[in-house]
């Protein structure tokens, strides 16, 4: 059972939404990334932005400054998170630890 055709109007509109949602998340890594929002501000807001919760906590990991791929699958998987995790799918003691991660390795050369 495939997908119902959607006409050039609806079709717009989903690219409409796919790039808002895109820039949103970007935003967001732009602002981690030069310390004007902490992982916590991000995962709040991911609680009212449902393009925010779409957004990997591996994305969320790389754009702290001195974190690269590597260092945040480590980290990920430190802390018990599936690497395919979304900001949305986090428990209660996974945000508390990865608000921990911004705290205890502010861009170490570990």
């Amino acid at each position: 059972m495939g997908l119902p055709p959607l006409t050039e109007q609806e079709r717009a509109d989903a690219l409409r939404k796919a790039v808002r949602a895109r820039a949103a998340r970007s935003a967001a890594k732009v602002r981690l990334k030069n310390g004007e929002a902490s992982i916590t501000d991000v995962i709040d807001a991911a609680a009212l932005d449902p393009a925010l919760a779409r957004m990997k906590v591996s994305d969320l990991l790389e754009a702290l400054p001195g974190i690269g791929k590597v260092r945040a699958t480590v980290i990920m998987s430190e802390l018990g998170i599936a690497p395919t995790r979304r900001l949305r799918g986090l428990g209660v003691h996974q945000r508390r630890a990865l608000a921990g991660v911004a705290t205890g390795r502010p861009g170490s050369d570990a």
